[in-house]
């Protein structure tokens, strides 16, 4: 490459927690004055700023930006995540959880899984949960971090965080500032673009000012601006998958468990999170709009939070869906202005992380090659449409009939990959990763048989075990993983000894 072709300036369209995450990676590898980098931001806009829950794989940004985790989780007022609790899915009065981490242990190359049906298979039904150290962790509010002993569950412990997206986006701005972001205050009251080949020029600021790029990042938000207003590369709605188009957030005060779980609580039309952080408690009611209206909703919340509320309940409107361009010309889009499922399985800042490590296998020069642009899209359409589908999974496997929305739900058409999948384990209860998807077998696993989907056999490879060994090892498994949660400290007492942020 030429310094005629290298890229000069990037401009980053948008701050919170898209913008910054962005701007801190960038800042990480673009060193030596590679390029500059301008991220454009106005605080008379607010950001979305509820996406406060993460998975395991927020492990790998942070060790990309080589961050101190304790100065991390203190900055954040963040706390420790173990798993997913979902109530009330499958029926009104069930739980379970989709924990970090797997199920017992294989045994002589055949899955845990396989075995666990097995055990079912005959009639000794132990609750699955008891087989994973982070279910056991999530149910006694413990947490540690692995310990890196060998052949033992506490030396290899998945974990993610719940943090408040507001202090994120401050740290990673002061990460990336460090790292010679310039950040640039101000409106965006126009964009330019080449007569020619309709890339992005400049965008001009209400003052006045022209900002100039090579290539932009757009980081909007749901209008994206440069993706979607400009460059017009239109958007594929799936709300006919997935209904909710409305969400009501609120933080309230600290009080009731502070577990190591996002919780999740199905809802007459939609479903409640709960996120707690140190110092307060992130809740919302994703919902439907044409099953309930705004303000029952917001009543609804309100009358199900464990403290008093902080500030007055919001409101955003979405559409489930994707743009049909992630990458178009010289604009990229991450984060919600690139598309938005609700954070039913805490995907949203994954799929910004994704689109920022794609964007860096990607990352192009001046003649931005059209074949590069084209994988990258493709490779983001799955992400999102895997992900897609295994939401969808949560929906369809219901036994609820008591509202019109679950009833709606529980019948809907879904998608073929969807439909394979929920064939394949209702046969064999065999699940196969396609192609390095989010979600492994352990995860679908944990959400087919929490919602009450069981198959009709096993994988026959699992009965080559004799019964006595096979049972002595299946009481072997849950009693180590049992014991080595008594080891684990209390999650608020992890805290409070490693990271406190109010210390």
């Amino acid at each position: 490459m030429t310094e005629n072709q290298r890229l000069r300036r990037v401009v980053i369209v948008g701050g919170g927690t898209a913008g910054w995450m962005t701007a801190a990676a960038l800042g990480r590898f673009l060193k030596d004055g590679y390029t500059q980098v301008t991220l454009v931001e106005s605080e008379a806009i607010g950001t979305v700023g509820v996406g406060e829950s993460t998975i395991p794989q927020i492990n790998i940004f942070n060790r990309m930006l080589g961050l101190d985790e304790n100065d991390f989780v203190k900055k954040t007022k963040a706390t420790f995540k173990l798993a997913i609790e979902f109530r009330d899915w499958k029926q009104i009065g069930h739980t379970y959880h989709h924990p970090f981490g797997p199920y017992g242990v294989d045994m002589e190359g055949v899955s845990f899984h396989a075995y666990w049906l097995r055990q079912h298979a005959m009639g000794l039904s132990d609750d699955l949960g008891e087989f994973s150290l982070q279910t056991i962790g999530a149910r006694l509010d413990k947490f540690m971090r692995p310990n890196g002993q060998p052949n033992s569950p506490l030396g290899t412990i998945a974990y993610a965080f719940h943090f408040d997206a507001g202090l994120y986006a401050k740290f990673l701005r002061e990460y990336a500032e460090a790292r010679g972001i310039v950040r640039q205050e101000g409106k965006i009251a126009s964009v330019q673009q080449d007569g020619l080949n309709g890339h992005v020029t400049s965008i001009t600021l209400e003052s006045g000012q022209v900002i100039e790029g090579d290539l932009f990042i757009d980081c909007s938000g749901f209008r994206g601006l440069l993706i979607e207003q400009t460059l017009k590369a239109g958007y594929e709605d799936w709300s006919h998958w997935l209904p909710n188009d409305r969400a009501v957030a609120v933080p309230c005060e600290s009080g009731g468990s502070i577990s190591p779980v996002t919780r999740a609580t199905a809802r007459p039309a939609g479903w409640q999170w709960r996120i707690p952080l140190q110092h307060r408690i992130g809740n919302g009611y994703a919902y439907s709009s044409q099953h309930i209206s705004e303000d029952e909703a917001t009543a609804y919340l309100l009358n199900n939070l464990d403290g008093a509320p902080i500030i007055d309940p919001f409101t955003l409107k979405f559409t489930a869906g994707r743009r049909k361009k992630s990458w178009d010309k010289n604009v990229v889009a991450i984060g919600l202005s690139a598309g938005f499922m609700e954070p039913l399985e805490s995907q949203s800042i994954h799929l910004i992380q994704v689109g920022i490590s794609r964007l860096l296998a990607h990352f192009p020069d001046r003649n931005f090659r059209q074949p590069d642009i084209d994988r990258y899209n493709r490779t983001m359409t799955f992400e999102y449409e895997k992900i897609r589908d295994f939401l969808i999974l949560h929906y369809k496997a219901t036994e609820r009939s008591d509202t019109p929305y679950w009833d709606y739900l529980r019948e809907m058409p879904i998608p073929d990959y969807l439909a394979d999948k929920m064939a394949l384990f209702k046969g064999s209860g065999r699940i196969f990763r396609e192609n390095e998807e989010l979600f492994n077998d352990t995860s679908w696993f944990a959400v087919f048989v929490g919602q009450g989907i069981m198959p009709e056999g096993h994988d026959p490879m699992a009965d080559t075990m004799d019964d006595k060994l096979f049972l002595a090892r299946m009481a072997e498994i849950k009693s180590v993983i049992a014991k080595s949660a008594e080891v684990m400290p209390g999650h608020f007492e992890f805290i409070k000894a490693n990271c406190d942020a109010m210390a």
